[in-house]
């Protein structure tokens, strides 16, 4: 064919060499908001570094190659020995040493941590979202290991190192490990107190032996784990160890690596116990109780990693509308696609706004916000997550038949969307938390109320949606058939109090026209034709100031 009749016009140049962080207004605006004013340069300037890196060619290759070469699980070695082992491709590596050297696995124990890790998550998510498993694990181990001191002073330094090392080693000769998690099972999945998997009590003080299966492991590549299982004195946590001290394997067997819808660059894997030593962790018979901080911080890393997935998916879609030429101008220009665009900008903002504002509830450790983190964590948890697969399918579209080819790097968005609501406990499971807390801590429901309270008058409709909220809490009667209606209006009046106080007047507008207002269709694009549209399409244009 005549090269004269292959001319490329009106096409989009690729979204990379970008600062993802200083390109992100609502992500932006919560760091200085929420970290205080002598930390804010050293804050500002990691995530710039990392926010630079992660809008990169070379992060953007790693992303794919990860992808494309999915982990591959190696049982035995080439004379029949049994080995366990996960290989995974080279960009694999090249992502978590990265994110490790960025301090995402740094949170408890450095000032304003929670949030400048969270944010970091938000921006390094967006080059690859897989390897955030073992990230959010490693990070989120640590409250559950301090329940143990000696435990905590022997794992703490090195899960919170900067330096990650691959290979299965001895503990004690890394610099930085990370963890993994295994709690389900095949017969009760989040039922985890019919879990069978028995701990067998050694002579050593803390020591057990298990026996038994895990449905779900997560990065079965990881130096440790923390697993339920059922001792003499009840259901109870433990660290299994891949490699015991004396650099022998632990027996963990790999018997099978889960083909999954997206998350493809992730191991996720079922493995056998049959005389694993183990380390108790906490008390007997009180494992969920250990390991429900763990979780707690893994559901915020939900959050966090729907609130990336949206960001990035809405920033390519309102970057190939900046450029894409249709019937006679921008597609930016076009009121229709305008109202698509900032309906998707609305929740992705939301989300980045609620994500930031749990992240600094963690910083602050108060009796007050715990309580909050108590109910508006799972309420979160079951929203957001939620919004991430319709907010990345919609944005697909807005690139048209370019977005639904692999090469636009859409489809990896849209498969890993529907994740983040499933890891940690599905819908049901937030929404059946969220009303224990209700029912059992009636502090945490006042603490979300103050919180919610703190906007109270400056919008009516938010206003009007507050006090419907109040009605429904008030009537208990058949609560359980309409968890889901009750826990989705309270994330949407928390997002509303926070962009009322903190958004500008235009998104925050269109935010509780719509959302809680009524004034909103059911597809995306059926904002109010009179709102300030093109003024919230610019504010999330991923375009550094």
């Amino acid at each position: 064919m005549a090269a004269t009749t292959h001319t490329v016009t009106n096409q989009v140049p690729p979204l990379v060499g970008y600062d993802v962080f200083a390109a992100d207004r609502a992500l932006t605006e919560a760091v200085e908001r929420h970290i205080e004013p002598g930390l804010l340069p050293v804050a500002r300037e990691e995530l710039g570094t990392l926010g630079r890196s992660a809008g990169s060619v070379q992060a953007q290759e790693w992303g794919a190659q990860a992808n494309e070469h999915p982990p591959v699980l190696r049982t035995h070695d080439r004379y029949g020995n049994r080995i366990d082992e996960v290989e995974f491709h080279p960009a694999w590596h090249r992502l978590l040493g990265h994110a490790v050297a960025a301090g995402l696995t740094d949170a408890w124990g450095r000032p304003a941590g929670h949030v400048r890790r969270a944010a970091g998550f938000l921006v390094w998510t967006q080059a690859e979202a897989g390897h955030g498993c073992p990230l959010s694990m490693t990070h989120a181990a640590v409250p559950a290991l301090r329940t143990d001191p000696v435990l905590a002073a022997e794992w703490e330094p090195r899960l919170t190192s900067y330096v990650y090392e691959e290979g299965l080693r001895p503990a004690s000769e890394k610099a930085g490990v990370l963890f993994g998690m295994g709690m389900t099972e095949k017969q009760g999945g989040t039922d985890v107190r019919s879990n069978t998997t028995r701990a067998e009590p050694l002579a050593g003080e803390g020591e057990y032996l298990l026996t038994g299966h895990k449905w779900f492991c997560s990065a079965p590549m990881s130096d440790g784990f923390l697993v339920l299982a059922q001792a003499p004195g009840g259901l109870s946590c433990f660290l299994v160890p891949r490699v015991l001290p004396d650099g022998t394997r632990n027996a963990f067997a790999i018997q099978r690596l889960k083909d999954k819808l997206g998350n493809k660059s992730n191991a996720s894997s079922e493995v056998e116990f049959d005389g694993t030593w183990a380390r108790r962790v906490g008390e007997e018979g009180r494992g969920v109780r250990t390991i429900i901080e763990m979780v707690a911080a893994t559901r915020l890393d939900c959050v966090v990693g729907s609130a990336a997935l949206m960001r990035q998916a809405v920033a390519q879609a309102i970057h190939h509308a900046t450029y894409r030429s249709a019937f006679g101008g921008l597609l930016i220009d076009k009121p229709l696609m305008r109202n698509v665009l900032a309906d998707l900008a609305l929740e992705s903002e939301a989300a980045t706004v609620l994500a930031m504002r749990l992240a600094s509830a963690y910083d602050t450790d108060s009796e007050e916000e715990r309580a909050f983190l108590r109910i508006a964590v799972p309420a979160a948890k079951y929203w957001v997550t939620k919004r991430c697969t319709p907010v990345v399918g919609e944005a697909l579209e807005c690139l048209g038949g370019n977005g639904y080819v692999e090469e636009s790097g859409m489809p990896r968005l849209l498969r890993e969307a529907p994740l983040n609501s499933i890891w940690e406990g599905s819908g049901n499971v937030q929404a059946l938390d969220v009303l224990r807390a209700l029912q059992r801590e009636p502090r945490a429901l006042d603490a979300f109320l103050r919180e919610v309270g703190k906007a109270r008058g400056a919008d009516h409709r938010l206003d009007a949606a507050i006090k419907d909220l109040l009605t429904e809490l008030a009537d208990l009667e058949g609560i359980e058939a309409r968890a889901r209606r009750l826990v989705e209006r309270m994330a949407l009046v928390l997002q509303g109090s926070l962009l009322v106080r903190w958004a500008p007047p235009e998104v925050s507008d269109a935010f509780c026209a719509s959302r809680l207002g009524g004034d909103w269709g059911a597809a995306f694009g059926t904002l109010p034709h009179s709102l300030d549209l093109a003024s919230v399409v610019a504010r999330a244009r991923p375009v550094a100031d």
